[in-house]
């Protein structure tokens, strides 16, 4: 089962790419998320590194790529249909593209799973495109 989001933003890659690259900083999300608790030692780009969002999604920093702009990430407990005694595997990856005629950036944010029970896609989906939604603000206030 997977959820598909995607967006342009009004930004270059490299100035996405900065804001999202650090897993432990979600200021960007504004409205969206109100806590970010960093879990572990490890620093918000080393994989591995861990965060709790909101007090309820425990999430953990899987890949990051600088060189393709991609992150994957793993949601390990969570509210609901993401608590982890009904579902596994779950893996959120982002993707950045530049926009070839003008300037922006192209992202697609995506995430994968297994459940014997529904209802993942219609929980995340409206998450996902808040996500998105605030991430649209961030930038249109930078420009």
């Amino acid at each position: 089962m997977t959820c598909y989001n995607s967006c342009v933003l009004s930004a270059s890659i490299d100035e996405v790419w900065d804001t999202i690259r650090n897993f432990h900083d979600m200021s960007w999300a504004e409205g969206v998320i109100e806590t970010v608790e960093i879990i572990g030692s490890k620093g918000s780009t080393e994989v591995g590194a861990g965060r709790v969002l909101n007090n309820a999604f425990h999430e953990t920093l899987l890949e990051l790529d600088d060189d393709s702009y991609y992150i994957r990430y793993s949601i390990d407990d969570g509210p609901d249909v993401l608590s982890k005694s009904k579902i596994t595997g779950y893996r959120g990856e982002v993707q950045l593209a530049p926009i070839t005629i003008g300037d922006g950036t192209f992202i697609e944010w995506t995430s994968s799973w297994r459940s014997e029970e529904g209802g993942v896609q219609e929980f995340c989906d409206p998450i996902y495109q808040a996500l998105l939604g605030a991430m649209s603000t961030h930038f249109s206030k930078a420009a």
